[in-house]
């Protein structure tokens, strides 16, 4: 699976580059209910798109059904959303908020600025009526003096297109060229990573600890944490492993509060929830690469604690560099509670290109060997949140300094562990 996204990797990169998608065209199928007024057909748009429409009546809707309005207009149609067209009538809207148009059996629209496509019928109660309608969007660019054309030869058109292209999505040649440069210095080496070693010889005791100089440098006070919480986290298994028993990461983070609250503070301080299917994945990285979007959200192997795989993967990373380089972390929900909140306990990790799999021989993700930089990023990010009521280090008795991934990749930690107190 690592070879397909490194070839999904290059594909987005070539997509990206050549900008092939000025010149495409995107088709769907929707089937559009009157059972409700609006349906979100989930395709984004951008300014210039050309949109062509066409509708036919599903079998099995009412025998006065038609994309072109009601044959029989008998009852009270006041407050439809488009007044001025015929009541049952297929129509669209461009955003959630914008005027809507009428669709009817076939029309065109042109994509005044970047928005949202919504279908619907023109109605103000249910109906029994379904449309069968087929969108085909022709992806262009936004409508402005220098893209109105003037006569010049298709070359120079060509050039004009690429250059507005350019500057539409400023970012983009920025984003993909730091991406490769990201992916290159995990792959073929980096200056050294700083050592944990100090931070090591500090912490001689099972209290928790402030921290003098992270990787992050955030500085966290010392809190002394309660005796049957550390009962708790001296009992947790130190490393996760995988669906053979191999041990791999550390557990590194404990994050003390209800699951909403979990969830909002990693949100807050922008981590993205991972995907799970790896197909659905390919696929939606593809998609939004062709409508410059940013695909963020790469699915992780499954790991276990507790005896099962991690309940939520979070990720952090740059645009485009997600396939080589991430910053990642998993969670599960603790067999235990603490003053009646639940509790979460974590491995983060960051990784940062590709390696050989000393069991199996394959690619796999290299991480980087200092994980306490991860566990920094983490504590910093949870820190500017806002969500986060109280953070500190704990030293457990036998902690992880000096070990090897489930695939071979050694790290090394002064083997603490974040604690997170969620308000």
């Amino acid at each position: 699976m690592k070879c397909v996204w490194i070839f999904l990797w290059a594909l987005i990169a070539f997509s990206l580059s050549s900008h092939a998608q000025n010149a495409a065209a995107s088709e769907y199928s929707f089937t559009i209910s009157g059972s409700q007024t609006w349906t979100d057909t989930g395709v984004d748009l951008t300014e210039g798109d050309e949109l062509t429409l066409s509708a036919q009546t599903k079998p099995g809707s009412d025998g006065n059904c038609s994309p072109q309005g009601f044959t029989s207009t008998s009852g009270d149609w006041s407050k439809i959303p488009l007044p001025s067209v015929p009541a049952g009538a297929l129509i669209a809207r461009m955003a959630e908020k914008s005027d809507p148009a009428l669709v009817g059996n076939e029309n065109s629209l042109k994509v005044a600025g970047a928005g949202h496509l919504f279908l619907g019928v023109n109605e103000n109660a249910s109906s029994n009526c379904a449309f069968a309608v087929k969108v085909r969007i022709t992806h262009g660019l936004a409508t402005s003096p220098q893209n109105v054309s003037t006569g010049s030869s298709p070359a120079q058109n060509a050039a004009a297109q690429n250059s507005a292209d350019t500057a539409q999505h400023p970012a983009l040649k920025e984003q993909l060229s730091s991406a490769a440069q990201v992916w290159l210095k995990g792959q073929f080496g980096s200056s050294p990573a700083a050592t944990s070693a100090q931070g090591s010889n500090a912490v001689s005791s099972n209290a928790a600890e402030s921290v003098a100089g992270n990787p992050a440098g955030l500085k966290l006070p010392t809190v002394i944490l309660d005796a049957g919480l550390r009962q708790h986290i001296d009992g947790l298994p130190r490393r996760v492993h995988d669906h053979a028993g191999n041990q791999g990461d550390m557990v590194n983070f404990v994050v003390v509060g209800s699951q909403e609250s979990m969830q909002a503070a990693f949100d807050a301080a922008n981590w993205h929830v991972a995907d799970v299917d790896s197909k659905e994945a390919g696929l939606k990285a593809v998609l939004n690469t062709y409508q410059k979007k940013e695909y963020l959200q790469m699915p992780m192997s499954h790991l276990y604690l507790f005896d099962r795989v991690q309940d939520f993967g979070y990720e952090q990373a740059q645009a485009f560099a997600v396939v080589a380089s991430r910053h990642h972390f998993r969670v599960w929900k603790a067999p235990f509670t603490w003053n009646d909140q639940v509790v979460w306990v974590g491995a983060a990790t960051h990784d940062i290109g590709f390696e050989k799999d000393i069991r199996t021989g394959k690619l796999t993700h290299k991480i980087d060997p200092d994980v306490d930089s991860e566990r920094a990023n983490l504590a910093e990010g949870l820190d500017k949140s806002g969500k986060a009521n109280k953070l500190t280090y704990y030293l457990p008795p036998n902690p992880v300094q000096d070990a090897k991934n489930a695939s071979g990749g050694g790290y090394h930690s002064d083997g603490r562990l974040l604690v997170v107190f969620l308000k």
